[in-house]
This record gives C-alpha cells, sequence and structure tokens, in this order.
C-alpha cells in the first residue's frame, strides 16, 4: 500500500505542476505570483478573464479526457486480454464521430453537436453489446471458451462501418464546415468551456472501476480461471465494456478523436509499475490526465496565436513512443 501511495503521489505532482504549465503559457503569459493570487482571487482584469474564462476550463477538460482515455485503455486490455487493446477499438469513437459529424452537416449548434457524438457513442455500444450478447453469455458455463477475439471483431467490423459513414460525410459535407470536421476528428479542445463535466466522469469511472481490482487481476489469468476462483465472469464484462465505453463516449465528446493516450500510458505505467489493476487503475487516470494536458499546452502554444488539433501532437508523440516500448519489451525478453 505504501508503495502505491507513493506512486500516486509522484503522478498527482507531475499533475499539478502540468497543470500550473498550462494555465501560465500561451498567447499572454501569466507569471507564477500573479496566477496563484488570480486563482484564489479573481478580479476584473484581462489576465483572470483569459485564467477563469479560457484556460482553466479548458485544462480541466484536457486532463479529464486524459484520464478517460487512459482509464477506458487499461480496463479495455484488461477486457480483451491483450495489452495493445485501445479505447477506440470496439467502435465507440466511431459512432460518436458519426453523431457529431452528422449534427455539423444538418448546421447544428455546439450543444446539438455533443449530444449527437453522446447518442452516437451509446448507439455504437448498444449494438456491440445486442450482437456479442450470446457469445458473452456461453461464458457462464465453466470452462467456456474466451470470446474475448469474438468481441473484438465485432467491434473492429462496427468500426470499419462508422469509419465508411464518416467519409460519406464527408464528402457531402459543404466547404465551410469541412475545416471544423477534420479539426474535431484530430482532437480539438479549443470549444471545451465546461471542464466539470469529463472531471466529475472521470471520478465516476474510477470509483466504479477499484473496486473491481481483485477481479481484474484473476481475469488477466483467463475466463475459466476466474469462474473457478469464484469470479462472476459475464457480470464483470459488461461492467468492464459499459465503463470503458461510457469514459470513451466523454472524452470523444469533450475533444474529439485523440489517440493514442489509451494505448501508450497504460501499457508504459504496467512495464515500470506492474499489472496490478489496484494500483494502475489510479495511475493511469492521472499519468493520461497529465499527457494530454501537456500536448494540448504544446498545441496551442507552438505556433500561437493559431492551435493546431491536440490529436496530432498526441500522435507525434505516441507513435515513437509506443515503438520504443515495443522494442525495449521485446528487448528485454
Amino acid at each position: 500500500m505504501a508503495r502505491a501511495l507513493r506512486i500516486w503521489l509522484g503522478l498527482a505532482l507531475l499533475a499539478a505542476v502540468a497543470m500550473l504549465v498550462a494555465l501560465s503559457v500561451g498567447s499572454s503569459a501569466i507569471g507564477g505570483a500573479e496566477l496563484l493570487r488570480l486563482l484564489f482571487r479573481p478580479d476584473a482584469s484581462t489576465a483572470s478573464e483569459v485564467l477563469h474564462g479560457l484556460r482553466l476550463p479548458r485544462a480541466m477538460a484536457a486532463f479529464g479526457t486524459g484520464g478517460l482515455l487512459a482509464l477506458a485503455g487499461a480496463l479495455m486490455q484488461v477486457l480483451l486480454r491483450n495489452p495493445l487493446a485501445d479505447p477506440y477499438v470496439l467502435g465507440v469513437s466511431g459512432g460518436a464521430a458519426v453523431g457529431a459529424l452528422g449534427a455539423l452537416v444538418l448546421g447544428a449548434g455546439a450543444a446539438v453537436m455533443q449530444l449527437g457524438a453522446f447518442g452516437g457513442a451509446l448507439l455504437s455500444t448498444l449494438l456491440v453489446f445486442a450482437i456479442a450478447h450470446r457469445d458473452l453469455a456461453r461464458l457462464s458455463a465453466a470452462g467456456a471458451s474466451d470470446t474475448a477475439p469474438r468481441l473484438l471483431l465485432t467491434g473492429v467490423m462496427l468500426a470499419a462501418g462508422w469509419s465508411a459513414l464518416i467519409t460519406l460525410l464527408l464528402t457531402v459535407a459543404p466547404d465551410a464546415q469541412l475545416r471544423g470536421m477534420l479539426f474535431w476528428l484530430s482532437g480539438d479542445l479549443a470549444g471545451s468551456d465546461a471542464g466539470a463535466w469529463p472531471l466529475a466522469a472521470l471520478a465516476l469511472v474510477l470509483l466504479a472501476a477499484l473496486p473491481l481490482g481483485r477481479e481484474l487481476n484473476v481475469l488477466l489469468r483467463g475466463p475459466a480461471l476466474a469462474h473457478a476462483l469464484g469470479v462472476a465472469v459475464v457480470p464483470l464484462r459488461r461492467k468492464l465494456y459499459l465503463l470503458a465505453s461510457l469514459a470513451t463516449a466523454v472524452a470523444v465528446t469533450t475533444c474529439g478523436s485523440v489517440g493514442f493516450i489509451g494505448l501508450v500510458v497504460p501499457h508504459a505505467l504496467r512495464l515500470v509499475i506492474g499489472n496490478d489493476q489496484r494500483v494502475l487503475l489510479p495511475a493511469c487516470a492521472l499519468a493520461g490526465g497529465t499527457l494530454l494536458l501537456l500536448a494540448d499546452t504544446a498545441a496551442r502554444s507552438v505556433i500561437a496565436p493559431q492551435q493546431l488539433p491536440v490529436g496530432v501532437i498526441t500522435a507525434l508523440l505516441g507513435v515513437p513512443s509506443f515503438l520504443f516500448l515495443l522494442l525495449r519489451r521485446g528487448g528485454a525478453r
């Protein structure tokens, strides 16, 4: 327990530093002493309006979204018993993208776009559950075969269908809307003005997943052994899928499609701190939030006042990092 507390405390300190950097860096920098003063005693100055009206909500949204993606990745990797699984692998992000882009094509506002994204993610979740229901039910029998590959295949095929619909929407979209749609697909936190919502969702998913830590450790050894040791495999898998889908849906609704956070963060932490889910899940929430927060800070400040899609930054960081982790793991073996 002491080791887990040290890990969480170290990651929390990194998150606090990243938050201060995100709040101070931008087109108009805010010094450390002034930043702390304005955080606790806002006034009518321009710096205070920038801090509380723009940077703080965006930083909170970035941290919450990154934590949700990393947590969803860790849960998906347990669900599919595959360390390379991604939060988007079961088509949830594709459904959210179709809902959001459909709202944009119809000329709807930001609120309707977010509702469309969440509705599309929910529809994708229900479709995968309906298609894979019979396979999941087979796990109720002791010694039943693992249906994770079948569930994965269902999600991949559904994601391919969503991808085709996304291409169709981009093709028929007016030119004036195309740039915004592409930005959203690449990940964009520029319009995030409600940071409390992803933070609340992160806390909810984490609190729901933590009591399952011991069962998750057993499930990693295989569904048949988990069933023999008294784990209710089918209800546990349904909880995992629902929690991962909820986390992914909120993340995609907040900032669009941001890749590699849910893949790289759990994989890297697993190599450093081990595979105990009771320690790994909170660590993923902290590290994922910190990584996306730093990536968003870079996206809005590298070529300020212009902004880059945050998904581009995470991809540029994620691809070489993941290749390094794979090479390191292969060399260790």
